[in-house]
């Protein structure tokens, strides 16, 4: 007799939330997570797209047509009816809900499908793009070593044109010396030969026919011998020896270095998964909104003071929850959390009270070089390369994009104007906004910038004395002046969406929401000059003009 389907063992697909067992029901698309009646209750309260969960499709048993298959056997890993259970072949096994495994299959389908849309597919566009730019840069590179091959020849050539006019020189200064020689010696027989000729005349006077006496009394002639004269020696040029590869070696060598090239598939790999941690602390940052809200007063947790640093100007915070501080000197220290420095650098800034750094999705620190008038970056080993050069723009506030990782950069020119430029991760501007659709100028000195959630740019305009706010296009949202007057320094946002600013001139924190209303007021306790910022954990610091750090709760 066949087994009733409640004395069938099998399992059933239980709720994706931990420690919760009850029976799956529904699906949450953006959790991509199965769920119970209960859990789908508290995803809806997030606003999460909830669909029931696809149901089975009906198939009839092949053997027992008038039955529906419904359970799968574990054993031969067939799906079968429930008549099917009493049958000799599959007595004893154990059986699953097929309703369970289809929805598993369909929630794998799903999720991979998703990961395909959302991550391998945009990677693999990116890798196809990325093709021309590795293809260009190859080539920039080996026309380079090409002219620097070039040079080298020519250099070379110049170099041996040098010697050979050297050498020749040389024969030339020999020839002119055998020249001379040979010359001088032309004389010497001129005045021997007309010697000789005076000679022969004395002896044909001496031969008169008349006057024998005088020929028999003049001494026996003797003729002075010829001068001595000299053959130079020319010079013997021997050749150089030399050889093709003597030349080669001159030249340099070309090889392939002799590292492996690094796999783009794994870089993409490391990629996918740096986006899914991403999108899970997302989603932890997603629920943690949930629960937070503005606290009706400030609550001082803590205070440290940080070593090597005068008036405190701004403060950053990295991924790893650590703090990056500068002074008016310029000086910039990386701190960890107790206040205990782990690196010293320098600024050639011009020692005013500006946001000169921001700190990175991958950990990098990028600074302005005010006086140089270059961006740089501190990689996670320390070193320090260029990230772009601003031309005749001098550099103000930089802040780092925790959206999409660009740069957003407020700075200056005398007799021209004030703009905030937007930078790829790679230093290429990409983005210049200056004024609104009126035409009328955004800006006059942008010295501190963030971004808010929502991708708008929030700016501190020191001369504006405002806080203007415009959105990721350009576009212009709103300007803050103030109840009364305005002297904002340090500015940034929190995970709700707050604008925090520091007010120089009440020597407050303002809060703002993301549509410029005035939310509150910091009182006494929360005194700020110039610094603040919002740590990873929510909580906001503030920089005196000393160097004390004050951390304060405002969320609850």
């Amino acid at each position: 007799m066949a087994l009733s389907k409640s004395q069938i063992p099998y399992t059933y697909l239980v709720c994706g939330t931990k420690d919760c067992k009850k029976n799956c029901q529904f699906y949450c698309n953006p959790c991509h997570q199965p769920l119970c009646e209960q859990c789908r209750d508290e995803h809806r309260k997030r606003n999460h797209n909830i669909v029931h969960y696809r149901q089975l499709p009906v198939e009839k048993c092949r053997i027992h047509h008038s039955k529906d298959v419904d359970l799968y056997c574990e054993e031969c890993q067939i799906p079968l009816c429930s008549k099917c259970t009493a049958t000799q072949e599959h007595r004893g096994h154990v059986f699953t809900d097929l309703e369970m495994i289809y929805a598993e299959k369909v929630l794998l389908f799903q999720k991979e499908v998703a990961k395909i849309r959302d991550q391998f597919k945009p990677f693999s566009k990116k890798l196809q793009e990325e093709n021309p730019v590795y293809a260009n840069e190859f080539k920039t590179i080996t026309d380079d070593i090409k002219a620097s091959m070039k040079a080298e020849a020519e250099s070379l050539k110049s170099i041996v044109d040098a010697v050979t006019s050297d050498k020749i020189e040389q024969v030339n200064k020999i020839e002119q010396s055998a020249l001379e020689k040979i010359n001088g010696q032309n004389k010497k027989i001129d005045d021997y030969i007309n010697y000789l000729n005076d000679l022969i005349e004395s002896f044909y006077g001496h031969l008169s026919p008349t006057n024998i006496k005088n020929v028999v009394s003049v001494p026996t002639p003797k003729t002075h011998p010829l001068p001595e004269m000299v053959k130079p020696v020319p010079p013997v040029f021997t050749a150089g020896q030399y050889s093709r590869e003597d030349v080669s070696i001159l030249l340099g060598s070309v090889s392939d270095l002799d590292i492996k090239p690094e796999n783009r598939e794994k870089v993409a790999f490391r990629e996918l998964k740096l986006t899914e941690k991403q999108r899970k602390q997302d989603k932890g940052t997603s629920d943690e909104k949930q629960t937070l809200s503005l606290a009706s007063s400030v609550t001082k947790l803590r205070e440290f003071r940080v070593p090597g640093v005068d008036n405190i100007c701004h403060i950053t915070v990295d991924m790893s929850g650590k703090f990056w501080v500068s002074d008016s000197r310029g000086m910039l220290i990386h701190i960890d959390l107790q206040g205990s420095p782990l690196l010293f650098a320098e600024m050639k800034s011009s020692g005013s009270y500006e946001g000169f750094h921001t700190t990175t999705r991958d950990g990098e620190m990028i600074y302005t070089e005010v006086n140089d008038k270059v961006v740089k970056r501190i990689a996670v080993d320390n070193t320090i390369t260029e990230f772009t050069n601003t031309g005749y723009w001098t550099p103000l506030g930089i802040h780092s994009s925790h959206i999409n990782g660009d740069i957003l950069e407020g700075m200056v020119k005398k007799g021209v104007g004030a703009k905030v430029t937007r930078y790829t991760k790679t230093g290429k501007a990409i983005q210049n906004i200056e004024k609104s659709l009126g035409g009328k100028d955004l800006y006059k000195y942008p010295h501190f910038i963030t971004e808010n959630i929502n991708g708008d740019i929030c700016t501190s305009d020191f001369d504006q004395k405002a806080v203007v706010v415009v959105n990721e296009s350009g576009q212009n949202r709103f300007s803050y002046l103030g109840q009364e007057n305005l002297s904002p320094y340090a500015i940034c946002t929190d995970l709700l969406g707050h604008i925090l600013v520091c007010d120089g001139y009440s020597l407050t924190v303002l809060v703002l929401d993301k549509d410029c209303r005035l939310l509150s007021v910091s009182g006494d306790k929360l005194y700020c000059n110039v610094a603040v910022c919002v740590d990873n954990e929510s909580n906001l610091l503030v920089g005196q003009r000393n160097n004390l750090v004050s951390v304060f709760k405002y969320l609850e």
